[in-house]
C-alpha cells in the first residue's frame, strides 16, 4: 500500500474515498448483500465522513439497501457523483417497500445502454474497428487497463480513490469469467498507480483457465492484502500464483458477522431448505423430486415447519428450485419477498434447528448462528465451498453429493445426524464464528490504519481482537 494520502498543509485530512468492487452488480443475492452491508458499516464506523463508492448496475436499488453509499455506475463510466447524496426516500422506506419501483427504474435506465453496447459489438464484428467515426480503443494501450474516459473499461472513480477493495464473494473463478476479468483489471489499474488495494473475504477458484491464471499471476502478487474466507483451496492457489505469504490472511466470510448478530438465544424448531439449480450447480428433475420427498418427510417426522430460504433472486433461480420442495406440506412457511434484506433472511434461518441447502450463504448464516447444516452439491465448485466452511467451523456441517447412487438414504441419514447433534454443536459453532469475526475485523482495521498513515506498511499490523457484535435476539 504505497499511496497513503498525507494531511494537507492546513492540517485537514483529505477526503477519504473508499471504492468497493461489489461481486454482484445487480444486487440479486442476499449473501453478497450481507457482505456489502458489513463492509459499508465497518468503513463508515472508521471514517464517518468518508465517501464510500460501490460499483453497481442498479444505483437506485443500491440506495434502498445502503443509503449512505455513492453508487458508481459501471456502465456509465463509473464516476463519483458530483455531490454527496443524503439518504432519500428509498433509503428511508427500505428495499422491501422501495425495491420494486427502484429495480424497475434501474432496468429502464439501463436499457438504452444495453442496446447501444449490443450495436457497438455488432459494428465491431464487421471489422471496422470504429464506432460513430471514433476508434473504439481511443487512448487504450493494448493489454493495459485504462479508465473509461480514456476509452477503457476501468471506472473513472478509481483515479481519485484512497483505497480500492474487492469485497468478499466467490466470483474469482472460471465460472464467472466476466467478473473475474473485471476485478483483475480494476486491481491492476490501481496497483500500477500506487493506489492501496485489498481483497477481503475471498473464496477463490476453481481457477484453471490458462489466460485467467496468467492474468491473476500478474495482478494478485501486487495486491497489498488478500483475506480469504477459507483455508482449503485459496492459500495454495495464491501460492501457485506467486502471492507472497505475508500478504495473505484467512479470516472466514465477512457475512459471518451479520449472521452472528441475528442469532437467537435458543435453537429453533423448524427445518430450513434451499436448493440451488444453475449451470454451475446442475440438479435434474428426478433428483429435485427426491430432495423434496426427503425434506418433507423429515420435517413431518420432527413436527416442525419447513422454511424456504431464498438467497439468490437471479432469474428467481432459488425460488423456482426451492418452492416445489414444499408442495403439499401443511407446515410450509411463506417465503420472504423478492427485496427482503440479508438480515431478514438470516433471521428466517434463525428459526430453524438445522438447514438443508445447496446455497453457500444460507450455510454461512446458519453456522454463524450455531445452526448445523447439510450441504447439497453436484459440482467441485460447491464441494470446495462446503469443504471451506467445514474447515473454518470444524463441526456442524455434512455435505451430500446429489449425483451419486444412494443419495436419498445418505440425505436422510445426514439430516437425522445433524438434527440429533444440533444442541451439542451449537456452542462450538458460535465460538468459531466469534473467532472469524475478530479475524475479519482485524483485516479491516489493518486496511484503515494504513490509509490513515498509522502504519508504514500494510502488512505489519498485529491488530488486537474486537468483540463480536450485538447480543442474541
Amino acid at each position: 500500500m504505497a499511496n497513503r494520502i498525507p494531511p494537507e498543509a492546513s492540517g485537514r485530512r483529505p477526503e477519504v474515498r473508499v471504492l468497493l468492487e461489489n461481486g454482484e452488480y445487480w444486487l440479486n443475492n442476499k449473501g453478497d448483500l450481507a457482505i456489502l452491508d458489513v463492509t459499508v458499516r465497518r468503513f463508515a464506523e472508521r471514517w464517518p465522513d468518508a465517501r464510500i463508492g460501490v460499483l453497481t448496475s442498479a444505483p437506485a436499488l443500491l440506495r434502498a439497501y445502503e443509503s449512505r453509499v455513492d453508487p458508481i455506475c459501471y456502465q456509465r463510466g463509473g464516476n463519483w457523483p458530483r455531490h454527496r447524496r443524503r439518504p432519500g426516500p428509498a433509503g428511508r422506506l427500505g428495499p422491501e417497500i422501495a425495491g420494486v419501483p427502484m429495480n424497475g427504474w434501474d432496468a429502464a435506465v439501463a436499457l438504452p445502454g444495453r442496446i447501444a453496447r449490443r450495436a457497438r459489438r455488432t459494428i465491431g464484428r464487421r471489422g471496422s474497428g470504429t464506432a460513430n467515426g471514433e476508434s473504439v480503443s481511443r487512448a487504450v494501450v493494448p493489454g493495459r487497463p485504462a479508465l473509461a474516459r480514456d476509452g477503457g473499461h476501468v471506472p473513472n472513480a478509481v483515479g481519485t480513490a484512497s483505497v480500492v477493495v474487492a469485497i468478499g464473494g466467490g466470483y474469482m473463478t472460471d465460472i464467472d469469467r466476466f467478473q473475474t476479468e473485471r476485478t483483475l483489471e480494476l486491481l491492476e489499474y490501481a496497483t500500477e498507480r500506487g493506489i492501496p488495494t485489498a481483497m477481503t473475504g475471498q473464496g477463490l477458484g476453481p481457477l484453471t483457465e490458462p489466460d485467467l491464471l496468467e492474468r491473476a499471476a500478474r495482478v494478485l502478487p501486487r495486491v497489498d492484502l488478500i483475506a480469504l474466507r477459507e483455508d482449503v483451496r485459496g492459500p495454495e492457489l495464491l501460492r501457485s500464483l506467486g502471492v507472497p505469504s505475508d500478504r495473505v490472511v484467512v479470516t472466514g466470510d465477512d457475512a459471518v458477522e451479520l449472521g452472528y448478530s441475528t442469532r437467537r438465544a435458543e435453537l429453533g424448531t423448524d427445518l430450513g431448505v434451499c436448493l440451488r439449480v444453475a449451470e454451475y450447480s446442475p440438479v435434474g428433475a428426478a433428483i429435485q423430486d427426491s430432495v423434496g420427498r426427503v425434506v418433507r418427510d423429515a420435517a413431518a417426522g420432527y413436527g416442525g415447519g419447513l422454511v424456504p430460504l431464498i438467497v439468490s433472486e437471479h432469474d428467481a433461480e432459488d425460488r423456482r428450485s426451492t418452492m416445489p420442495l414444499l408442495d403439499g406440506y401443511p407446515g410450509a412457511v411463506r417465503p420472504l419477498g423478492r427485496f427482503a434484506g440479508a438480515c431478514a433472511l438470516s433471521r428466517q434461518v434463525g428459526r430453524c434447528r438445522i438447514i438443508v441447502t445447496g446455497a453457500y450463504h444460507v450455510a454461512v448464516f446458519a453456522l454463524s448462528q450455531g445452526i448445523s447444516v447439510v450441504g447439497l452439491s453436484t459440482s467441485q465448485y460447491y464441494d470446495d465451498k462446503f469443504a471451506g466452511l467445514n474447515s473454518m467451523f470444524g463441526t456442524g456441517i455434512e455435505t451430500v453429493r446429489l449425483d451419486r447412487d444412494g443419495m436419498e438414504d445418505r440425505l436422510r441419514d445426514a439430516i437425522r445426524s445433524m438434527w440429533a447433534g444440533a444442541p451439542e454443536s451449537r456452542r462450538a459453532l458460535l465460538a468459531r464464528a466469534e473467532d472469524q469475526i475478530r479475524a475479519s475485523r482485524a483485516v479491516f482495521d489493518r486496511i484503515a490504519r494504513f490509509v490513515d498513515g498509522e502504519l508504514t506498511d500494510g502488512r505489519d499490523l498485529e491488530s488486537g481482537p474486537s468483540a463480536p457484535p450485538t447480543s442474541p435476539r
